[in-house]
């Protein structure tokens, strides 16, 4: 068969397909998708997030605006970004970004969105 077929089958972020320097994710609840207490940027490349199901809220910029997410539209994260993203228990959001995105080109800052 000349297609593949990925379903999500365990929680937090899970890679299911790299190709021509793209990845693409599923990203389940896990408590790191709860309880956020970093924001991340990303130095070289942008960022999709497609909400499947459930509720997810896009964490943006170093004042921490919050975007409720709506299922079915593409959520894209620029370059140099500051965000995070937190997930229901019953969520579902697909994710494409370039295969080698990594802590050593990505930055990390603190934030308490209580």
């Amino acid at each position: 068969m000349e297609i593949d077929i990925y379903n999500p089958s365990k929680e937090g972020y899970e890679v299911k397909h790299s190709f021509d320097g793209w990845r693409v994710a599923y990203l389940r609840y896990a408590e790191r998708f709860d309880n956020i207490t970093y924001l991340e940027r990303h130095l070289k490349t942008d960022e999709i997030f497609v909400l499947i199901k459930g509720n997810a809220v896009l964490i943006s910029g170093e004042n921490a605006e919050l975007i409720q997410m709506e299922t079915g539209n593409i959520y894209n994260v620029r370059k140099g970004t500051w965000h995070n993203i937190k997930v229901s228990k019953d969520a579902l959001v697909l994710v494409v970004e370039n295969a080698d995105t990594c802590k050593e080109n990505s930055e990390y800052i603190p934030i308490d969105i209580a």
